[in-house]
C-alpha cells in the first residue's frame, strides 16, 4: 500500500523564505522603474505647460493702431501707453509701424480653480499654480501634486504687454548659496515652472494640502513661500541615511523655464515685440 507524504512544516517554511527573497529581489527593481516611469511623465507633463504657455502668449495681445497722434487700443491695452506710442514721432513719420501687438502671459492660479487671476490687467500674484485650465494644460505632476508656476508681472500684464527689451525678475542658480542674486544657469527669465518632485516636499496636492516643509535649503528656495523669485536646479540627490546634515542635501525637484530669446523667438519671429 502507497503512502502520500505532504512537506513538513520546515519545509514549507524554507519554501516560503526564498519566496520572500525573491519578491524582495524584484520588488527593489520594479519601484524604481515606477519612480523612472514617474519621472519622465513629469518632465513631459513640464514641456507640455511650456508649449502651453507659449500658446497662450501667441493668441493673447494688446493691439494699438494709430490715427495721426491718438490711438485706438483694444479693450485691454492702456490708453495712456498707446496715446505715448503713437504720439512717437518716428511712428508719426512712418519710421516705426503704426499698428502693434503686444502678446502678454498667463497669470498664476492663486485660488485653486486652475483659472489665471488677475486684479485690473495686472497678475494678483507672481508665483502661484499653473493655471491649467486657462491654458488647457495637465493640472499635476506623476505624483498627484500641483505645478508651480513663476511669471514676470511685467510679461503678464496686459495692458502693456512685453518687449524683447522686457527683463524677468526669475534666477536660476545651482544652489541657494549666496542667495541667487544673479543666476548662473539662467538669469533675468520670464516664465518658471517646476515640479517638487517624488518626495513632493513643499508642494501643493491636487486637494488642496500643503505638503510638509523642505529640510534641504535648496528644496526651501523653490518653495511657494519663498517668494523671492530664485530657484534653484541641480542634480537629485538622495540620502543614503536620515541624519540631519544629509536631509538637507535632499533634492528631487524638476525645474523648466523659459527664457526672453525664446518667447521673443517663438511669440514673434518677424520682430513684433517691439
Amino acid at each position: 500500500m502507497n503512502t502520500q507524504r505532504g512537506f513538513t512544516l520546515i519545509e514549507l517554511a524554507i519554501v516560503l523564505v526564498i519566496l520572500t527573497v525573491l519578491a524582495g529581489g524584484l520588488l527593489v527593481p520594479l519601484t524604481a522603474q515606477i519612480e523612472s516611469r514617474r519621472t519622465i511623465e513629469t518632465k513631459r507633463t513640464l514641456e507640455e505647460a511650456r508649449d502651453a504657455i507659449l500658446g497662450y502668449a501667441v493668441n493673447h495681445v494688446c493691439s494699438i493702431s494709430c490715427s495721426g497722434s491718438s490711438c485706438s487700443p483694444t479693450h485691454s491695452c492702456d490708453t495712456t501707453s498707446c496715446n505715448t506710442y503713437c504720439a512717437n514721432p518716428l511712428v508719426a513719420s512712418g519710421s516705426w509701424p503704426n499698428a502693434i501687438l503686444r502678446h502678454y502671459l498667463p497669470c498664476p492660479d492663486t485660488d485653486g480653480d486652475g483659472l489665471e487671476n488677475r486684479t485690473g490687467e495686472t497678475c494678483t500674484q507672481a508665483q502661484g499654480n499653473l493655471p491649467w485650465v486657462t491654458l488647457g494644460a495637465a493640472s499635476q505632476d506623476a505624483w498627484g501634486n500641483r505645478l508651480q508656476y513663476s511669471v514676470s508681472t511685467t510679461y503678464a500684464n496686459r495692458s502693456l504687454g512685453f518687449t524683447s527689451g522686457s527683463i524677468g525678475p526669475n534666477q536660476v542658480c545651482d544652489t541657494s548659496s549666496g542667495g541667487c542674486s544673479s543666476g548662473n544657469i539662467a538669469r533675468d527669465v520670464p516664465v518658471v515652472v517646476l515640479s517638487h518632485g517624488p518626495n513632493g516636499y513643499a508642494a501643493l496636492s491636487a486637494n488642496g494640502t500643503t505638503l510638509t516643509t523642505p529640510a534641504g535649503t535648496d528644496e526651501l528656495e523653490n518653495a511657494l513661500s519663498d517668494a523671492d523669485q530664485k530657484f534653484v536646479s541641480r542634480i537629485p540627490y538622495k540620502p543614503a541615511d536620515n541624519s540631519s546634515s544629509e536631509l538637507v542635501k535632499e533634492f528631487d525637484d524638476m525645474l523648466i523655464w523659459i527664457p526672453t530669446t525664446l518667447l521673443t523667438t517663438r511669440v514673434c519671429p518677424a520682430g513684433g515685440c517691439l
